[in-house]
């Protein structure tokens, strides 16, 4: 670490009142900060943030950097929630991720993803049709079931077991948190409840394949590129993203639409602007704080020179709202065009369920404020927030219909 980089000892992003007002300050202090609370480095700006995604010698800091804080006994205790961790896509070694991405790219394939809209349409609109006397609490009514039933259909999951997916994926997401031994025991329970009944699953496609992302997984098992442990692990990771973060750009998505009333109106008249709408709800209240990243190589970041085994935060969030990339950044616009923002990352890291958030959102969206054009926030329940994990979560956005 050079003299000259900038250090921030008072950095506490989580009891931050405004992430995004804190980490543009940190920004206009220099765009590399040394932060000895993460003991790692924070990069802020667009340029730099998209440099650091693109480079080859910062991979992927998988989720288990936190249990190097806990006690030698909790570190054992947590040793099988720690190893299923460092098997999945993204968190385990480069080349790991790599094949997994390979498989997923032939399941993911745009011709796949669009094929499911009529299914998304058809099930926006039976949730829509369950919503009573006027009113509507969108998160629990909508936004979560509807990118939930549709990953659990792509894996084959039975319908009355879709209602668990949830409680387990809350306890899940807290291993991307600064989680304490506690929660990470509940997160610990949740993933191995999980992966039993995975194997059931993969045990039962062996015997009856099916056009689903397990029978997939299968074929690569019996091609050798796979494993049953590695299949149960990612398939944990995939069900657990494959709704949590749609589910929240369709609750903050509406909230942002909700207050600012031109831009609902103008989407109003206009559904054709719907994916524009997508993205601007993505850059402006995207689901991603910072992503971290680390040195396998001496790297260059922002005219810092870094050396091998440090850690990088990359300030996503801030960056997305670089006035020097998005005029006016505040600004929710939804006609916002060149919006290159890094909600879903970029490069070798890019989420792959990016289209299917997309094509959910799009078609919830359009679906939603055609069936009901008088679309308001309850007059006598704001919504509720939660911190979690750097971010204020909505909870609960009750609607009057």
């Amino acid at each position: 670490m050079g003299n000259s980089t900038v250090t921030v000892p008072e950095f506490d992003l989580l009891g931050a009142d405004d992430p995004l007002e804190y980490l543009l300050e940190i920004g206009a202090r220099a765009p590399l900060c040394w932060v000895p609370k993460l003991h790692a480095y924070l990069v802020c700006g667009y340029d730099n943030v998209v440099t650091a995604l693109r480079n080859a010698g910062l991979r992927s800091a998988n989720a288990t950097q936190g249990f190097e804080r806990l006690s030698a006994a909790e570190q054992e205790e947590l040793r099988p929630l720690r190893m299923s961790i460092e098997m999945w896509m993204g968190h385990t070694t480069p080349e790991g991720h790599h094949r997994f991405q390979h498989l997923l790219k032939r399941y993911f394939t745009p011709s796949t993803v669009n094929g499911l809209r009529p299914r998304i349409r058809q099930l926006t609109g039976e949730l829509l049709d369950a919503a009573a006397d006027g009113r509507m609490e969108v998160v629990a009514d909508l936004a979560y079931p509807l990118p939930a039933n549709i990953i659990a259909e792509m894996f084959g999951m039975p319908t009355d077991e879709r209602d668990r997916l949830r409680v387990w994926s809350r306890h899940i997401g807290a291993v991307f948190q600064n989680a304490d031994a506690d929660t990470l025991r509940r997160s610990q329970a949740s993933v191995l409840e999980m992966q039993d009944y995975l194997r059931g699953i993969v045990a039962d496609r062996r015997a009856r394949p099916r056009d689903d992302l397990i029978s997939m997984f299968v074929a690569a098992e019996r091609d050798g590129l796979v494993d049953e442990d590695e299949i149960v692990a990612n398939c944990v990771l995939l069900l657990f993203a494959g709704h949590e973060t749609t589910a929240n750009l369709i609750s903050h998505g509406l909230n942002l639409l909700l207050n600012n009333p031109d831009q609902l109106a103008l989407l109003r008249s206009d559904p054709g602007l719907t994916p524009s709408a997508v993205e601007e709800m993505l850059r402006r209240d995207g689901p991603v704080i910072t992503v971290v990243r680390e040195a396998v190589e001496p790297v260059t970041v922002a005219g810092y020179d870094i050396p091998p085994g440090q850690h990088v935060f990359l300030a996503v969030y801030s960056a997305n709202h670089d006035p020097a990339v998005f005029p006016d950044p505040l600004r929710f616009d939804i006609t916002r065009r060149n919006n290159r923002h890094l909600a879903f990352g970029m490069g070798a890291y890019y989420c792959l369920g990016a289209a299917l958030a997309r094509v959910e959102s799009d078609e919830c969206f359009r679906l939603l404020l055609r069936r009901f054009p008088d679309l308001r926030p309850a007059a006598d329940q704001p919504p509720a927030l939660v911190r979690v994990s750097m971010r204020d979560r909505l909870e609960a956005l009750p609607v009057e219909l």
